[in-house]
């Protein structure tokens, strides 16, 4: 019973993203800009490198693994912020809390349905252009498998980052600075801006233990390798399922400590 009130809220998440197909038109034009820009500006670095390999990637493994870090991007956003500071600025997180649902599964699941929309309208899609443009340079074995373990366990560290920010808006009632910090931290340490086989050699140490490479480098890794060693997908899946118990547990507890600094502002 509780998987099916549970999937109600995916339901319902599925037709309100259907009310804005023009986003999603904009997203993707948006995206075509950004990736236009990406593709000049990694051939200028690669052209002025005098090589066809830096730091073990070539220009087309550059390319390939950015691509696909947009579209996991855009497959993984849930806006969760945004909406946790207009509950609290507008006084409507009182209402939510009543709720017989804990607020941070109802969150979750009210936006469960973007990710099955934003799976076939931006990542299928962006994931079998790939595969056709660059001739099947994406391995498709065990990899896969291993992949979408990854991602579920990237879209949960992911949630919480957002949740832990989120409440944060309980105690500045502002989110928006807040927020764009928090974007700009998670794309770069994530390997979603830079690969981060090009970070300097102690801060890519220091990255790869980090929880931020656990949302996109570390999917990524799994997916792109054909043939990874057993020893290096139970470090990546480890190392993913470590943060994603911590954060969850971090996310409820600061949730919890944060609920008495509730003031409602709206009506």
């Amino acid at each position: 019973m509780k998987l099916k009130k549970y999937l109600s809220f995916t339901r319902i998440g599925m037709m309100e993203s259907l009310q804005f197909r023009l986003a999603t038109v904009v997203i993707v034009i948006g995206n075509l800009l950004y990736l236009t820009i990406v593709f000049f500006l990694w051939k200028a670095i690669y052209a002025s490198s005098g090589t066809d390999v830096v730091n073990g990637m070539t220009f087309s493994d550059t390319l390939i693994y950015l691509v696909l870090a947009t579209a996991l991007f855009n497959f993984m956003e849930m806006y969760t912020v945004w909406e946790m500071g207009r509950s609290i600025q507008s006084g409507k997180i009182v209402l939510d809390l009543l709720k017989p649902m804990d607020y941070r599964k109802l969150l979750f699941w009210s936006y469960s349905g973007s990710f099955v929309m934003n799976f076939f309208t931006t990542f299928l899609p962006t994931f079998i252009i790939v595969g056709i443009v660059t001739g099947g340079a994406i391995p498709l074995k065990l990899n896969l498998l291993y992949f979408v373990v990854s991602v579920v366990l990237a879209i949960m560290i992911n949630y919480s980052i957002d949740f832990i920010v989120g409440t944060i808006c309980l105690f500045t009632e502002s989110i928006w600075g807040i927020n764009i910090m928090k974007q700009v931290i998670v794309l770069l340490l994530s390997g979603a801006t830079i690969p981060i086989a090009f970070f300097p050699e102690p801060m890519k140490t220091i990255v790869l233990y980090m929880p931020f490479q656990s949302i996109y480098n570390a999917p990524l890794t799994l997916l792109l390798d054909g043939s990874p060693d057993m020893e290096d997908v139970l470090m990546i899946l480890g190392t993913q399922l470590f943060w994603c118990v911590t954060m969850t547990v971090i996310s409820k507890l600061f949730w919890k400590a944060s609920l008495r600094q509730i003031t409602v502002n709206g009506g």
